[in-house]
């Protein structure tokens, strides 16, 4: 400390241990990072991660796959950097930690991006599918678009810092990948759950495909309305309320429920001209009536009389659009799906257009055809949403257009009953409804031929795996078929009982996923598109029976793993696959491919379970089979009904297990005003940006510093508070660096180390188990919450302040000082270590800076902390010597802040005490050092002067100011009497002088 105002001839600053270090205030993260990714790839670090871990148990974190078709997003760099922080901070705990990054590949999008870049822009008419060169030709484009956009994504990704095999990642569209998920869906085909179906789904007009429920997404739209009539030939009529008009030709029954209330009700007056006349009859559910009537404009009505659930029962009507041909009756159905909470308490079902619809329409099936009713379900709309001849009268009319825009359908329907006089009124509502999570449009449920996983079919065994699989995919695979027994479970059972037996974070995550599998339909796993892995089957001609030869299925299996799932699709693959056994003109080959959430759902299967294809997962012992071992699945919440759900039941048909042992789950991204990101909005952030102003650590410490487990919010104001606040972290580091650049451990240097010392060594012991139980418990926000005050409060505003006066200016000989650098290298060790799973570049920086010849920070485990650091009573004693500390503190900043003093050193105040529990505190301190003070007054006898400063908290305790009396030391600039100096050092303390003289002696200064 060089007092720059001293008249002294003598320059003491080169005797002082000021702190001395390379490592730079300015981190320049955006430069130096990459530099830091290059020596890890120089060194091989990922690979030393990986033998370092080897014998210990293993905790693998299964990639779901993004998809490879754009720049990463910060929802990505949210997801990949919890990844990071978890797979890291394991293995710091002791944990073999394997990290197989991957990609989907497959899929609409990328079909969707050639068609439209090599096709449409290039006026180029689209392949005909038909043609298998043509086909296969498609397909190696889409292939050739996925390597791009994964070989960009993956150095975005790794320039976050998440370390993985990422010269070894796994891809749906590999060879021996594909021929995997071609042999898992031929496993469903084998246990009986595959089938062919015909069934409502949801379909995108837009891209020609059905699409499952993990693809939509319900978002806000505007849809007509109608009360509708339908005569019962008796007088009264039925009403029902919908939201798809165009849906009515396809209507064949009338839901109600025995469990509510209905009644005849008669309109008593209505205006001239209105759709709904005085004298009309209806009948209706009585809590809906009113409402029904008020749309209506019915003016006034009466009750007549109840109307029992037998006799709704009894009753058949007449379609409202009879007079175009609809001219067949329309049954009442008894229904637990209906409700009287919107509409009439009665539901318009149309079996080719809504799931409930369908499965009321079947379950009634043998009571219909006894009654003589043609039971047939009518395709009355075609996959571009055109009404078919199945749909008289409205041919031609279109329910959504090519782009997604609603077409003419529902206005030609509505024309239709207002001709026929059974329109009560009309309206619109704006409600949630789905979309393709694609394409941004509106889907339609329409009645297809489609492939189907069943959830409520009793299993049958899990088979053995083809040849060519790894053996880990047999584990188990004897045991779990032996206890199925004649009592089969069913898939929906199955995946049931197994999300009961996974470790969801945050706990709500079992409910909801829960409730997914207990209410979802059955699976609809085939795509009307090209790029994609083929369901890869062979249908008898004139049956729906799919061929189940293990020989053909082989075959099949051996071809994708040479040459890929294009072989399905080659000339002459029937006669290649089928021969000799079967004659292929007996059978089709099916078209379809497999939906993309089949194939990330299968990712399981050839990941974990191939040790030859990816070696650093080679011997997994799963903890429910008895070993050590853990498998983890982590994305973000929507994966419920994605690729938790998909993983889930693709296991379950052919293991009978999840894939997974503990499921992690966290929120999205929006901006600053909690909105989500859009261009249009202008408020997206993107990571790469943040990267380059401000370093991939900012983007790391702001993903823990949140509960991930809720959306988190970003934006420039909030990564401006954690540039700071990584500031000051930056700083706490770099002093520790600068101080122990004069250190070299010594045995000794902890025994007998002072109280100050000793306080910081037992929070380190505290810290230790806090630290380590937050990171087991992945509460990545508490690591931030523990550690960020502890560096800034404890450590910068406490600890070090007070001890930069030893450290600086005691004799080399001084056992304080070294007990006090021993003590900061066990922090500084302790907290790069904690660090360095979040601030990866920062903790790796920081460690080289002090130990260069080590390979790096990440090879580390957490340090051990001895646990007879821990005294209870010296905290609590230090506790009260920070609460008095803090009321001289505050005392000295009114001073300053009159400019009274500069510096605290300037000070000499007089602290009175009255609590005798804070007087036994200062027991044996050295007080004025705590305060960092010249000296100090403590008096415990008298009454405190009125104007003495106090804090409301701190009860008993008052400081008087007074100035400092002596001299200003020339070294240390505490204030000292003169006639204690040293004769040969007079303007420095006497322990400034000894220090000079031990300094002189061994030759170090001047």
């Amino acid at each position: 400390m060089n007092d720059t105002d001293s008249k002294a001839a003598v320059d003491y600053s080169t005797s002082l241990y000021l702190p001395r270090t390379d490592f730079p205030m300015r981190a320049g993260l955006p430069q130096q990072e990459p530099k830091i990714l290059a020596r890890w790839e120089e060194i091989g670090l990922n690979e030393q991660m990986r033998e370092a871990g080897e014998g210990r148990p293993k905790f693998v974190l299964h990639d779901g796959p993004p998809y490879a078709n754009g720049n990463i997003h910060i929802g990505h760099a949210l997801n990949k950097i919890l990844k990071d922080v978890v797979t890291r901070s394991q293995r710091m705990t002791g944990k073999d930690c394997a990290y197989v990054p991957g990609w989907d590949c497959h899929g609409l999008p990328i079909e969707w991006k050639i068609e439209e870049e090599n096709y449409r822009a290039k006026g180029k008419k689209k392949p005909d599918f038909s043609d298998p060169e043509a086909m296969v030709a498609f397909r190696r484009e889409c292939r050739a678009y996925a390597e791009k956009w994964l070989i960009q994504q993956r150095e975005e990704f790794k320039r976050l810092g998440v370390a993985g095999e990422w010269e070894r990642p796994y891809t749906t569209m590999a060879y021996p990948a594909e021929a995997r998920i071609a042999a898992e869906i031929l496993k469903f085909a084998e246990n009986g759950l595959l089938y062919r179906g015909s069934k409502p789904v949801m379909w995108s007009v837009v891209e020609k495909t059905a699409l499952a429920e993990a693809e939509v997404e319900y978002e806000d739209h505007v849809s007509d309305t109608v009360f509708v009539a339908f005569p019962t030939g008796q007088g009264p009529s039925v009403v029902i309320w919908t939201t798809t008009p165009w849906t009515l030709p396809g209507n064949r029954a009338i839901s109600f429920s025995h469990k509510i209330a209905y009644g005849l009700y008669r309109v008593t007056q209505a205006p001239e001209g209105n759709w709904t006349k005085t004298g009309a009859e209806y009948i209706l559910a009585d809590k809906l009536a009113e409402g029904a009537f008020k749309a209506a404009r019915v003016e006034s009505f009466e009750r007549v009389r109840d109307v029992a659930a037998a006799e709704l029962a009894g009753l058949t009507c007449s379609h409202p659009l009879a007079h175009l041909g609809y001219d067949f009756p329309v049954p009442l159905l008894d229904g637990d799906h209906v409700t009287d909470d919107t509409g009439t308490g009665f539901v318009h079902t149309a079996p080719g257009h809504g799931r409930e619809d369908f499965d009321i329409w079947m379950a009634s099936g043998r009571m219909l055809a006894d009654r003589g009713i043609e039971t047939r379900i009518p395709y009355t709309v075609d996959e571009d949403g055109f009404y078919t001849a199945d749909a008289p009268g409205f041919a031609g009319k279109r329910v959504l257009t090519e782009k997604g825009d609603k077409g003419d359908a529902n206005e030609a329907v509505i024309a239709a009953l207002v001709e026929a006089g059974n329109i009560l009124s009309r309206g619109r509502l704006k409600h949630q409804y789905p979309h393709s999570w694609r394409s941004k449009k509106p889907v339609i449920f329409r009645n297809t031929p489609q492939w189907f996983i069943a959830m409520d079919k009793p299993l049958g065994p899990s088979h053995p795996p083809l040849e060519g699989e790894g053996r880990a995919a047999s584990a188990g695979w004897g045991e779990a078929t032996a206890t199925m027994g004649h009592n089969a479970p069913t898939l929906r059972h199955l995946a049931l009982s197994e999300i009961a037996r996974t470790q969801w974070t945050p706990r709500a995550g079992e409910n909801r996923i829960t409730g997914m599998i207990a209410n979802r339909p059955d699976w609809v796993v085939s795509r009307q598109r090209a790029w994609g892995v083929p369901i890869a089957l062979f249908v008898k001609k004139g049956t729906h029976e799919p061929l189940i030869d293990p020989r053909v299925n082989a075959r099949i299996v051996a071809a994708f793993e040479k040459e890929g799932a294009d072989a399905w699709f080659e000339a002459g693959a029937a006669q290649r696959f089928l021969a000799p056994e079967h004659d292929p003109a007996d059978y089709e080959k099916v078209s379809d491919v497999l939906d993309v959430w089949f194939d990330s759902g299968s990712t399981h299967a050839f990941v974990l379970e191939d040790p030859e294809a990816f070696p650093t997962l080679k011997g997994i012992h799963r903890k429910r089979d008895g070993g050590e071992d853990e498998i983890m699945y982590l994305e973000g919440s929507d994966q419920h009904r994605g690729w938790f759900h998909s993983s889930l039941l693709e296991s379950c048909g052919t293991r009978h297990r999840a894939p997974y042992d503990a499921v992690l789950t966290h929120g999205f991204v929006l901006d600053e005003k909690g909105r989500k990101m859009s261009k249009s909005l202008g408020n997206v952030v993107a990571p790469q940006k943040v990267i380059s102003d401000s370093g991939a650590d900012i983007l790391r410490l702001w993903v823990c510093a949140f509960d991930y487990a809720d959306d988190l919010r970003v934006g420039p104001e909030i990564l401006k508070t954690f540039v700071e606040t990584y500031r000051k972290l930056r700083n706490t580091i770099r002093w520790m660096l600068g101080t122990l650049a004069h250190y070299a451990p010594g045995e000794r240097d902890l025994l007998h180390a002072p109280e100050l010392e000793r306080l910081m060594l037992h929070r380190l012991v505290e810290l230790d188990e806090q630290v380590r139980t937050a990171y087991a418990a992945y509460d990545f926000k508490k690591i931030v919450a523990l550690l960020t005050p502890f560096m800034t409060s404890d450590l910068s505003a406490f600890y070090f302040d007070i001890r930069k006066d030893a450290l600086y200016c005691d004799p080399p000989s001084s056992a304080k000082r070294r007990a006090a650098l021993a003590t900061i290298e066990q922090i500084f060790r302790c907290l790069t270590t904690w660090l360095a799973p979040i601030l990866v570049f920062t903790a790796e920086e920081a460690w080289l800076s002090r130990y260069p010849g080590a390979g790096s920070v990440h090879l580390e485990l957490f340090p051990d902390v001895p646990s007879h650091w821990r005294d209870e009573a010296l905290a609590q004693k230090w506790s009260d010597i920070r609460a008095i500390r803090a009321v001289v503190t505050g005392a000295l900043e009114l001073e300053r802040a009159q400019k009274r003093i500069g510096s605290s050193l300037e000070a000499a105040p007089v602290v009175y005490i009255a609590d005798p529990k804070l007087r036994l505190a200062l027991d044996g301190v050295d007080f004025a050092e705590v305060c960092i003070t010249s000296d100090i007054v403590l008096d415990t006898e008298s009454e405190a002067p009125a104007d003495a400063f106090r804090l409301e908290e701190t009860r008993g305790v008052a400081v008087a100011f007074a100035p400092a009396a002596g001299v200003k030391c020339a070294r240390s600039w505490r204030y000292f009497d003169p006639a204690a100096a040293d004769p040969a050092y007079p303007d420095v303390t006497p322990r400034d002088a000894e220090a000079l003289r031990e300094l002189a002696e061994a030759g170090l200064w001047p």
